[in-house]
């Protein structure tokens, strides 16, 4: 396979390089509470037990994660700093001054951050500037007959759009944001829930159009059944394999994701911790 122009940056994250997901650690940083969209697998909560995305211990100021930033780092090895959640990155705020503080403290830590890719091309310039390195942006359709089913609902421009039209939005402005970020050398790797019976044969078609706009990589993640899919039969392994193989003649695919929570932080599946109940003032 042909190296890729971004391997100086992947070959140190534990998320893009299964050759290194056990050896090096990563921090994600709960300090985007807020989203803009609503899946119909995901319930946010804020507990100590569930191991997926979406949940956390508590959510933290600037101040507080940069200070989580600080001693993990002395801690243990660690490559990347990352906000994925619990809501959507870029919908909040302090995301962006989180990241601007890092880039000033932390120059030499890889910065990451997951999102549903609703405001990715209205903030494309802004995460070039603050150096961003990269980016997962979750993408589970790109048919509207499809999308409709796995969103209720989306948020932009203080309008609410439901249906065929509210997914339509998302789509657009997670392909062109793709694009955009991808234009300004920021690493692209798209994630996508497999649904089976919903978006199962679907995924090599958003593996080509993602593709087609930039994105390096592609992990393919199996349902966790929650909220309105709490029914749904969670993949087998032979269902995520066939899909990873039917991908993987169009994109590289991660195959050693754990599915984090929000507030994980030391190298994935080995020594990985996330945050407790205690307020930081006693951290």
């Amino acid at each position: 396979m042909k190296k890729s122009k971004f391997a100086h940056i992947t070959k140190l994250h534990p998320c893009f390089n299964e050759k290194i997901h056990d050896k090096v650690g990563r921090i994600h940083i709960p300090i985007a509470p807020k989203c803009n969209i609503q899946c119909n697998f995901c319930t946010r909560d804020i507990n100590k037990c569930d191991n997926r995305p979406g949940v956390t211990s508590r959510v933290m100021n600037v101040v507080d994660a940069i200070e989580h930033t600080r001693k993990v780092t002395k801690e243990m090895p660690i490559s990347v700093v990352g906000v994925a959640g619990p809501g959507d990155a870029l919908f909040n705020e302090q995301t962006f001054d989180f990241f601007q503080s890092v880039d000033e403290e932390f120059p030499d830590l890889i910065k990451c951050m997951s999102t549903n890719g609703l405001l990715l091309p209205n903030k494309a310039e802004i995460l070039a500037n603050l150096h961003i390195n990269t980016i997962t942006v979750t993408v589970n359709a790109i048919d509207p007959a499809i999308g409709s089913q796995i969103y209720s609902g989306v948020f932009y421009n203080g309008n609410f759009y439901q249906g065929e039209d509210g997914f339509k939005l998302l789509s657009s402005q997670q392909l062109s944001g793709i694009e955009e970020i991808s234009k300004r050398g920021i690493v692209v790797k798209v994630n996508s829930v497999l649904i089976p019976g919903l978006n199962n044969q679907h995924i090599i078609d958003i593996a080509k159009e993602v593709k087609k706009r930039g994105a390096s990589l592609t992990n393919i993640v199996p349902l966790i059944p929650l909220n309105k899919f709490k029914e749904y039969q969670k993949p087998d392994c032979a269902q995520i394999s066939k899909v990873r193989d039917e991908v993987e003649s169009i994109l590289p695919v991660f195959k050693a994701c754990t599915q984090c929570r929000a507030d994980a932080y030391g190298i994935p599946g080995k020594e990985d911790n996330h945050l407790d109940l205690t307020p930081m003032s006693h951290y």
